[in-house]
């Protein structure tokens, strides 16, 4: 039978489910020696967010097969390294959904009506009913930011209250938002039209606050701002400003920037409602991750496919020797599709060329998912899971496969179309190294950066212009990032010699990300038709 160590507080309900199917070893506040003691002679291992479990814990255990996170994050996981050694990762990403929306709704519902006020009001001695006069909701407009599973979920709960819900996410199909009821709107209508905002959207570490000084400023005079995704979200000196002038009438935050909360100036704001980070903090919540993550590592072990999985399943070995390799170029071109595209989503055509069109390129599509979808959510997609993720965004995906790749060995194609047009990379292999050869029908060449595993890792800050064919060009881009003392590592220029409009597209490896002002610093410069930057 199985051993399973759970290091972290397992819900009984999951710890029994495992029982039944395994040997159980749950205890919690192990040592660090101790858990590596622990889970030498084990094949699973369960924990929250508090276990490191790195490198070295993951070769401590020579047997291990699965490793089950009872939650959303992986963050305190190396993936790498567990996908190095054939480890399957899992997760309960969509246990807390309910529980996460619930919270979002009743933070609005205190908020508008002043509850938390007046409770310490009346529990202080004083009955003051004139001082927590409230709004009500239904009529109002909600402006939902991000439709993923929690903002989706929101949506309906505030529809139910006769609310008129709105929603950026540029990242969802058309037909998807209409399935939760929502009106897709650009950004700045959300924020002009709301006179509620709520975030449900996810944050990359490196970028720029999605909230600032001008969104706050671009805001309906005495909307509110609920917070209950990530506190990154949110630049939290300009939202203090925004609540002192009266811009805004109150925000509700379960989520900060820096977390413990504690001693930060907006959880004592009188306009402020402030939790610690409760979204998940419900028993049914709890009990639905536990059951999630001991249903589905028990499937692990028992040799079945998971949806639960974080890191892709292992290849078969026929596929292996000829697909394998191309695994990071396809991540690499939806990663930087992504970033490099405006507008509203509306399909995706993946074109396989060469060696990979004749094998099995179900791999290579879940890979070019998953880069879609790392600069803008936390999911992750595997063999298993890959079309319930594809619908669930309301993606539209097609695939394409030709023989033909000369000059190269293979080649794979991400184009993704949307409101704004078609942003295509071509990518390939060389050297074993993942490589972009063309954007947008220009040729090129940026090169990715490598790791132990072969998966896009260490980041490079990309810049991509779109500029006139005529002498200077290039030299006043490279004087403007002199002038933001920023370094340029590698450049490439592409020419399309079937391209009338005699344009050229620079593409650009510098040495740290620009702030939205200076990208549009660039984009000024005489000449310059189109700045995009993107990490790789």
């Amino acid at each position: 039978m199985a051993r399973i160590l759970v290091s972290e507080p397992l819900a009984e309900e999951g710890l029994s489910i495992l029982r039944d199917g395994a040997e159980v070893d749950a205890r919690y506040s192990l040592s660090r020696p101790e858990l590596l003691s622990a889970i030498a002679d084990c094949q699973g291992l369960i924990v929250r967010s508090g276990t490191k479990v790195d490198q070295e814990l993951i070769e401590s255990a020579p047997g291990l097969q699965v490793i089950g996170r009872a939650g959303a994050g992986v963050d305190n996981i190396d993936l790498d390294a567990a996908t190095e050694r054939g480890v399957i990762v899992l997760n309960a990403a969509g246990g807390n959904t309910v529980s996460a929306a619930e919270l979002a709704v009743a933070l609005l519902l205190s908020l508008s009506r002043h509850l938390a006020e007046a409770n310490a009001s009346l529990k202080s001695g004083e009955w003051n009913r004139s001082a927590f006069v409230g709004a009500e909701l239904r009529g109002k407009t909600v402006g939902i930011v991000g439709l993923g599973l929690v903002g989706a979920a929101v949506a309906r709960r505030l529809q139910a209250m006769e609310m008129r819900t709105i929603a950026f996410d540029p990242f969802v199909s058309e037909e998807r938002a209409r399935s939760t009821g929502a009106e897709l709107v650009p950004f700045p209508e959300l924020l002009a039209q709301s006179d509620v905002v709520t975030l449900h959207s996810s944050a990359a570490p490196d970028a720029p606050a999605l909230l600032g000084v001008a969104e706050f400023g671009a805001m309906k005079p005495g909307a509110l701002l609920v917070n209950t995704a990530r506190g990154r979200l949110i630049d939290e000196a300009a939202l203090a400003a925004a609540l002192d002038s009266g811009k805004l009438a109150g925000a509700a935050l379960d989520v900060f920037a820096e977390e413990p909360a504690n001693g930060n100036p907006l959880i004592n704001h009188p306009l402020v409602l402030a939790t610690p980070h409760l979204g998940a903090s419900t028993q049914e919540a709890q009990e639905r991750v536990a059951v999630d993550i001991a249903t589905e590592t028990l499937k692990v072990l028992r040799g079945q496919p998971s949806q639960a999985a974080v890191n892709a399943p292992l290849i078969d070995p026929e596929s292996l020797e000829v697909v394998g390799p191309y695994l990071s170029v396809a991540e690499m071109c939806g990663r930087l599709a992504t970033q490099l595209a405006s507008g509203q989503w509306r399909d995706i055509v993946i074109r396989y060329r060469g060696e990979i069109a004749s094998h099995d390129v179900t791999p290579l599509k879940a890979s070019v998912v998953s880069g879609l979808l790392a600069p803008i959510s936390d999911e992750h997609v595997n063999l298993v899971n890959i079309n319930s993720v594809i619908a669930h965004r309301g993606w539209r995906v097609s695939e394409r496969s030709s023989p033909d790749a000369e000059p190269y060995t293979a080649t794979i194609t991400v184009e993704l179309r949307t409101s704004s047009g078609v942003t295509s990379l071509m990518g390939t292999l060389e050297h074993n190294r993942a490589a972009v050869v063309e954007i947008n029908g220009f040729p090129v060449h940026i090169g990715g950066p490598r790791s132990r595993s072969g998966r896009v890792r260490d980041h490079l800050h990309l810049l991509v212009l779109r500029n006139e064919d005529r002498p200077g060009r290039i030299g006043e881009v490279g004087m403007a990032l002199g002038r933001l003392d920023v370094n340029i590592a590698a450049m490439d220029v592409g020419f399309d010699a079937d391209d009338p409009s005699e344009m050229s597209l620079m593409a650009l490896t510098i040495s740290r990300a620009l702030t939205v002002e200076e990208v549009q610093s660039i984009g000024a410069i005489d000449g310059v038709e189109e700045v995009a930057q993107a990490q790789m």
